[in-house]
């Protein structure tokens, strides 16, 4: 099996404010259908109230992030899954769940993970 990353920009949730209760009750629900499924590793939100911080091999911390990664924010989950095509079925439904369309990416195989 195979973990892939669902994932979405919070940028992407064009959402008006009195959807959202619809939207957060949908995408919980897909959840809840991938736990029931077997298939849920892990998912979350990326909290933006918090502040990124750079963690050198030292342990010290600097304000900075990757350039790549400034705006890395919104919702993702990871799934283990038998191919690419059943993902793209998982990302569809969060898709309609979040009104939103999802990043669909593989994770490299690695047997002690």
């Amino acid at each position: 099996m195979t973990k892939f990353l669902i994932s979405f920009p919070a940028s992407a949730m064009d959402v008006p404010a009195e959807d959202m209760p619809a939207v957060s009750d949908a995408s919980r629900a897909v959840i809840r259908e991938a736990k029931a499924a077997g298939v849920y590793v892990f998912g979350g939100g990326i909290n933006s109230e918090v502040p990124s911080v750079m963690v050198a091999a030292d342990g010290s911390c600097t304000s900075e992030t990757y350039r790549e990664t400034r705006e890395l924010d919104g919702g993702f989950c990871v799934l283990e899954l038998p191919s690419r095509e059943v993902a793209v079925q998982w990302a569809a439904k969060l898709a309609a769940a979040c009104r939103c369309a999802q990043e669909l990416r593989e994770f490299y195989y690695d047997p002690e993970s």
